[in-house]
């Protein structure tokens, strides 16, 4: 039992990243009557327009993160960025405070090599063949080792930052150039995995709680410079398909523990499912869950931090999503279309309400759902086709 938000008996729960994931994560927790509070290096993020509170700290600055968090003392931390002080939060897990799911699962999946190594050297799960790399030279001998194309990534960083395909040797300077530009928290430190010629790949949202283990309906999703464009749910999958997905996602989710839910991303070969990273929190492409499942992944992943069962997740409809993404940078826009966007059968339209545009930033989503999965991509692209961006002087 817990009392009323901002009261003394109030159950707090601080979130470390405030973008549009976290903005449902509060919304969702708010609905249970959680006293919210966001967290995030820049003003006026989604989440921060709806919390009960919210500060602006650089979150890679461990003493800033502890001093926030020992004046809010909250009963719940969740992170919801990789770009956090890790280590921070694992010594105040130490102390008596409850990071979600854990504060080791928080440090390992900031860190791509720690993942990795868990996922292929301790548990076995089949994985591209992968090195690592801390100068160009070092990049130069372990794209020779695993051949081209190969993909090259930075250790730390997050949305497909930094990410590219390196397809010959003459590339490898460029993906160098490109990896250490997007990476986060000063690491010069890269992981070239094998290009596997897979079919699709696909999210299993995965969920730990009192209930046991519990695996949404597959998400499939396109994706572009590692960020996605669009996803849908159920991807089609034979059952020998989604028992080994299970099995996989099942073995990196025991390991990680606690309870919430993780976004394990795989990919599908013709012979095999492989593994290829996992977010210890609600994923991108699972927006599609505000469309297709009676409980999104946002309700499922608030409900199982708080203890709450979670008996079944049931898929009512296939659905879709589709992106809407800025191309220039500025705090002068406005988002339009929402009118025509609403008028395609069966949608809906989230704009997250960002601050300012940037290159690449998702500014809003649209969601469709249909009676297939593919009549239902086909209505959330023509949704997100009518939205658009109104710069500066543009602007209607």
């Amino acid at each position: 039992m817990y009392g009323a938000p901002l009261s003394t008996n109030a159950k707090k729960m601080m979130l470390l990243g405030a973008g549009e994931l976290g903005k449902e994560v509060i919304l969702e927790a708010q609905r249970l009557g959680v006293e919210t509070i966001a967290v995030d290096r820049y003003a006026n993020a989604p989440a921060m327009q709806v919390a009960h509170r919210s500060y602006v700290i650089n979150m890679l600055d461990g003493e800033e993160l502890r001093r926030i968090i020992e004046k809010e003392r909250p009963d719940l931390i969740v992170p919801e960025i990789e770009a956090i002080a890790t280590p921070t939060l694992v010594e105040l897990e130490s102390e008596g405070y409850r990071v979600v799911p854990t504060a080791t699962a928080a440090r390992l999946t900031m860190d791509r090599e720690g993942i990795r190594r868990l996922a292929a050297e301790t548990l076995g799960l089949p994985t591209a063949r992968y090195a690592f790399a801390d100068s160009l030279e070092e990049l130069r001998e372990a794209v020779s080792t695993i051949g081209t194309p190969c993909v090259i990534k930075p250790i730390m960083s997050s949305s497909g930052k930094g990410q590219s395909v390196c397809r010959a040797p003459e590339d490898v300077e460029a993906c160098w150039n490109y990896a250490m530009e997007g990476g986060r928290a000063k690491k010069t430190r890269v992981i070239v995995e094998e290009f596997i010629r897979f079919d699709s790949e696909i999210t299993l949202l995965t969920v730990r709680s009192v209930s046991g283990t519990t695996y949404c309906a597959p998400i499939g999703h396109i994706q572009k410079d590692g960020d996605y464009i669009e996803s849908w749910q159920p991807h089609a999958m034979s059952d020998a398909q989604i028992a080994e997905a299970q099995r996989v996602a099942g073995a990196i989710t025991e390991a990680l523990g606690g309870a919430g839910i993780y976004g394990v991303e795989l990919f599908l070969a013709p012979d095999k499912v492989y593994f290829s990273e996992v977010s210890p929190r609600p994923h991108d492409t699972g927006m599609v869950t505000m469309a297709s499942q009676d409980l999104s992944e946002f309700a499922l992943h608030v409900r199982a931090i708080l203890g709450f069962p979670i008996p079944n997740v049931r898929l009512l409809t296939p659905a879709a999503s589709y992106t809407l993404k800025a191309d220039r940078e500025t705090s002068d826009f406005c988002i339009g279309g929402l009118e025509q966007a609403l008028a395609v059968p069966n949608s809906q339209v989230r704009v997250f309400g960002k601050p300012e545009t940037k290159p690449g930033r998702r500014m809003a989503v649209a969601l469709s759902s249909a009676e297939t999965v593919e009549a239902a991509r086909r209505q959330a692209e023509e949704a997100a086709s009518h939205l658009r961006i109104e710069y500066g002087t543009d602007k209607a």
